[in-house]
């Protein structure tokens, strides 16, 4: 009776261990296809992340390149602008010496005779003519 039962045991113990094999088997199969589909995933988003950041990439180059573009403007203008100040005094005075010059012309061919008369045009340009600077 013993060998019976001893017999029967273990048949129950095979059966029940048999049954923890076919379970323990089947979460490893549903852990494999979740990590599989975890995996496909995760791949695709890295892609798409990729792809992302070589499009930013792209963008950034363009943008430093429009960047650096636009800084070389500023520096032409710049220097266009310091040029229109350093000589505004000698361009005014100049423009000054042309309108008087014009209103004697204007005065001769109207018939005014400047043959003894001497005009200073310095008195024009300190008058704050057309184009006097406000301080």
């Amino acid at each position: 009776k013993d060998l019976d039962k001893e017999m029967t045991e273990a048949e129950t113990e095979e059966k029940e261990a048999q049954k923890d094999y076919e379970a323990l088997m089947a979460d490893a199969a549903s852990k494999r296809a979740s990590d599989t589909s975890s995996l496909t995933e995760k791949t695709s988003a890295k892609a798409e992340l990729e792809s992302v950041l070589e499009r930013r990439k792209e963008a950034k180059k363009d943008a430093t390149s429009e960047l650096m573009a636009v800084q070389k403007y500023m520096a032409s203008v710049h220097a266009e602008c310091s040029w229109l100040l350093q000589y505004f005094d000698v361009r005014k005075a100049a423009r000054s010496d042309e309108i008087d010059s014009l209103k004697r012309a204007k005065a001769v061919l109207s018939g005014a005779d400047y043959s003894l008369v001497q005009m200073h045009s310095s008195a024009a340009s300190s008058s704050g003519g057309f184009l006097s600077r406000r301080q």
